[in-house]
């Protein structure tokens, strides 16, 4: 089979008759190589599947002892603790890290996997970013059997391994415990709902209004960034309800720190006018007066399951299932900002 051998510059010379000095200088981008030859070397390259040769060395080993990391973001308490996970399992195994992130971009996030694919990663674990419609610029590593392991923001169409918690299920909970402690009129700030994470926890919102027999009114949804100016925004959206809700039930911590900071000059007090629910566990929901209930996301256990999976497949301990969907625990950590009725 073709996906057997490794593509090598005589391959391109041969199939577009010309030189093999020719491909490697226009590969480099040479001054002397024109355009259109430069244009067709390249389509040749994404056509065959060719990766430059970084780790001379290592590949006459067939490997590089390194694993390609892409997030959708850095700053981020989540992704810090599911790097950090990573970074234990890979580095007890002998395997460098290289990161990358796509700033929440589709395009760079295409780029970075060519990127990643071309320094001859071993292996790829990756989360997607906010406008990712397709996972076509995946489809050369598993041209090269390069495994693939994806967590948090996946896509759930039985062709890759996910390591995820029950989104469905952490938003059920959260609602519940709203409606629980009293609350009949729940908001949602969520963010792109293309996104499995914020799909799945909008569904386990409206699962729970249903349920209690609330009903679930579109005006009391509100998707945005995760920025800070958006939670602030967010909160604004809240504070003119006519009437406001007595609950919130919100995606993120950071942006219910920031909404509840925003009620809070507003006059508002939590959670005796509203209530509110975060979600990821991250320190600053501790940090914040009261301190914020929230669904317990697990990222450096994310991390580890990740890791494991992936260098258990590159070492021959396990194989990588192409329906493997793997669900880590999580569960709701009550405190203050929720509690209505006390504890």
């Amino acid at each position: 089979m073709a996906n057997d051998k490794e593509v090598t510059i005589y391959d391109i010379a041969k199939k577009l008759n010309i030189s093999p000095a020719t491909v490697s200088r226009g590969l480099q981008d040479h001054p002397a190589i024109s355009k259109k030859t430069k244009k067709k070397i390249i389509e040749a390259v994404d056509k065959l599947g060719y990766r430059t040769n970084h780790f001379a060395r290592n590949l006459r080993q067939q490997e590089t002892k390194t694993i390609g990391v892409m997030v959708h973001e850095l700053n981020s308490n989540f992704i810090t603790s599911v790097l950090a996970g990573i970074e234990k399992v890979t580095t007890e195994a002998g395997y460098d890290l290289i990161i990358a992130h796509s700033s929440e971009s589709m395009k760079k996030e295409a780029a970075n996997a060519k990127n990643l694919f071309h320094k001859r990663v071993d292996g790829l674990i990756a989360s997607l970013s906010f406008d990712t419609t397709n996972l076509d610029h995946f489809a050369p590593f598993k041209s090269k059997n390069v495994p693939l392991v994806f967590f948090d923001r996946v896509e759930q169409d039985g062709h890759n391994t996910v390591v995820i918690i029950d989104n469905a299920k952490c938003g059920y909970e959260a609602t519940s415990h709203l409606i629980e402690q009293g609350c009949k009129r729940i908001a949602h700030i969520t963010s792109s709902l293309q996104r499995n994470v914020y799909s799945q926890r909008f569904k386990g919102y409206k699962d729970a209004l249903f349920d209690h027999e609330l009903p679930f009114d579109k005006k009391l949804l509100i998707v945005a960034d995760l920025s800070e100016a958006a939670a602030v925004a967010s909160a604004d959206k809240i504070l003119a309800m006519k009437p406001r809700p007595d609950g919130l039930f919100i995606t993120n911590d950071f942006v219910a720190a920031v909404v509840m900071r925003t009620l809070k000059e507003a006059g508002v007090k939590i959670p005796k006018d509203i209530a509110v629910v975060g979600f990821n566990n991250d320190a600053i929901g501790k940090l914040i007066e009261p301190q914020l209930t929230t669904i317990n996301y697990p990222g450096k256990d994310i991390g580890e399951i990740a890791a494991r999976h992936l260098i258990n497949h590159l070492k021959g301990l396990g194989t990588l299932q192409q329906t493997n969907t793997i669900i880590v625990r999580s569960d709701l950590i009550v405190r203050k900002s929720s509690l209505k009725k006390g504890r």
